[in-house]
């Protein structure tokens, strides 16, 4: 079982960051299918760095009446009617990422997760519209606050392209498996760990003691 350090609530005003992204049949949340979702948890260790705690991944079937663009499923490879994809209706998928997200709040001591993102907004625009959809009133997601590593990396390393924030940050990154969501989400997990990370070794940022008990 995943262990989380609660002085993670302290850190982020009782928010568990959580990784997001995902791959879509479109850039329109209420109309385009969501066709594959990876959610990366996230704890502080016993040295007070931030790092990848858990990885959540699925294949979602395109929900009924669904557009479909040929040039975002060019762009992300993805076949949607492939049967090997092992696909889940929305309403699995997000029980199947909500559930260990909801355990991982709680074991941390936090009040709610806040989803990290590289442009952050596209991927909560598809989580919240797929949520709305199934009837779901267990998002466990802020519904409008996010952090972007678009803009943090923008910060810290002068690139603001995920390929490129990267490299810049001493990771490794391989072209030809971007554009899954498995493989961006720990991307852009590890490029946010080692920003916030970077800050607290060079500006400093004091995590509140845990209670005795």
């Amino acid at each position: 079982m995943i262990t989380y350090n609660p002085v993670i609530a302290g850190r982020f005003r009782g928010f568990l960051p959580v990784v997001v992204d995902v791959e879509t049949g479109g850039f329109n949340a209420e109309q385009d299918a969501l066709l594959e979702i990876a959610a990366v948890t996230l704890r502080i260790n016993d040295i007070g760095m931030l790092e990848l705690a858990e990885t959540l991944h699925c294949h979602v079937l395109p929900f009924e009446g669904a557009n479909l663009d040929p040039k975002a499923l060019e762009f992300n490879g993805i076949d949607p009617d492939n049967p090997l994809r092992g696909a889940l209706s929305e309403k699995d998928a997000l029980q199947h990422c909500f559930l260990p997200i909801r355990h991982a709040i709680k074991e941390s001591g936090c009040k709610r997760a806040i989803l990290v993102g590289h442009n952050a907004t596209f991927d909560l625009a598809f989580i919240n519209a797929a949520a709305k959809r199934c009837r779901n009133k267990r998002n466990p997601f802020h519904p409008f606050s996010t952090f972007d590593t678009v803009s943090l990396a923008g910060l810290a390393y002068g690139q603001t392209v995920l390929a490129k924030a990267v490299i810049a940050a001493g990771m490794e990154w391989d072209h030809r498996e971007a554009h899954s969501a498995i493989y961006d989400a720990e991307g852009t997990a590890e490029l946010f760990c080692r920003i916030v990370n970077r800050w607290k070794e060079r500006v400093g940022f004091e995590l509140p003691k845990q209670p005795k008990t």
